[in-house]
Order: structure tokens, then sequence, then C-alpha cells
């Protein structure tokens, strides 16, 4: 393929998913306020236990938890694209999906393999949450060619809320010094993963008037 040609392929995919980003924001919704409620729910338990010191969760522990809200989350995300796809007699793994997957994949990958390493390693659970939180928002970021607005603006807010948590965490050295940082750590995920996806899924939901895209 010449070089114009593979442009202009490039340019077909990328149109591709513009006209289908307002579609895989309305059916991402429900997967994110079912991400948001459980993490909130696990997160609310995860700082009960560690701020109270109340048989708080061992760092192995911890990280298959919240491995499994993202496995349970990102399920649904997969049954309900398929689903989509079916309506449309169109492949899941299309060559717009293998675009953004190859736009999000780097930041998860090497937010998913330094956050797990934070834990196996050092226990360290804040810089976990914290890694997972900023590497997610930039996965979102990777996307701002053809996503609409809402995701863009969901990705600086994971950017710019795990930046901003990190310098409290880094300003407050008592927190530092706690006997286990379930509560930190717990409390960081509740509050990014699951209220914000918990405000972008109603938001989705309650929002009617279509947003216009990013890119010409």
């Amino acid at each position: 393929m010449s070089t114009q040609q593979a442009a202009l392929e490039n340019l077909r995919v990328i149109r591709s998913l513009m006209e289908k980003a307002h579609i895989y924001r309305a059916i991402s919704a429900p997967a994110a306020l079912v991400g948001g409620v459980l993490a909130i729910a696990l997160g609310g338990y995860g700082a009960y236990t560690g701020f109270s010191l109340k048989t708080p969760m061992e760092p192995m522990t911890f990280l298959i938890a919240w491995h499994a809200v993202l496995l349970i989350a990102g399920v649904m995300n997969v049954v309900l694209l398929a689903k989509e796809a079916g309506l449309r007699g169109q492949p899941l793994i299309s060559d717009g999906m293998r675009m953004a997957m190859r736009a999000i994949s780097p930041p998860l990958i090497v937010g998913g393999v330094i956050g797990a390493g934070m834990i196996l390693a050092f226990h360290n659970l804040t810089m976990a949450a914290l890694t997972w939180t900023v590497c997610y928002g930039l996965a979102l970021l990777a996307t701002a060619s053809f996503s609409p607005r809402s995701l863009i603006r969901l990705g600086r807010l994971f950017v710019g809320g795990g930046l901003v948590l990190f310098i409290a965490w880094a300003a407050v050295p008592d927190i530092r010094l706690l006997p286990t940082d379930e509560g930190p750590a717990s409390l960081i995920m509740a509050v990014t993963f699951g209220l914000l996806h918990l405000f972008y899924g109603i938001a989705v939901l309650i929002r009617t008037k279509p947003e216009p895209l990013t890119a010409e």
C-alpha cells in the first residue's frame, strides 16, 4: 500500500470511528454506572477497614479485588459493544476497534504493570491507585482525535484528579505513616473510578442534545 493509500485508509477508519463515537458514548453509560457503583462500594469498604484498622485487606487481596471490578466492567462493555455491532451487521473487531485499541493500550499496559508492581514489590497501594488513575486518564485522552468531548473531559478529570491527589498525598507526611495505606488507596479509587464514572454515566443518560465531535 502506498503512502497516499495508507493515509486515505487511516482517514476512512478515523471517520468511521467518529461516526460511531456517539453510539459508543451511549452504550458505555451502563458499564460506567456499574463500574462506578462497584468502585464506590469496594473503595468505601477499603477506606473503612483501612482507616479503622479493622481487618484491613492484604495487598494481594486489594489487587485481586480491583481487578475483579475491572473484569466485570470490561466484560459488560464488550457485551454491549458486541450487541451493538450485531445490530449494525458489523464485526466487533473492526478496523476502528483496532485503531482505538492501539491508542489506549500503551498507557493501560504501563499503568497496569507499574501499579501491580507497586503492590507486589513494595506493598504501596496508594501509588498503585494513583498510577492506575493517571494512566487510565491518559488512555482516554489518547482517543481525542475521534472521541466525543465527554470522554475527553473524563480523561482530563482522571489525569488532573490523579495529579492533585498525588500532591495532596505527598504534602501530608502523616498519611504515609499509617500502619497500612489501604485507606488512602481505597479512597482514591472510590473518588476517581467510582464517583467520576458514576457522574459520567448519569450525565450520558440524561443528556439528549448531541455533542459536537472533536475533529474536522
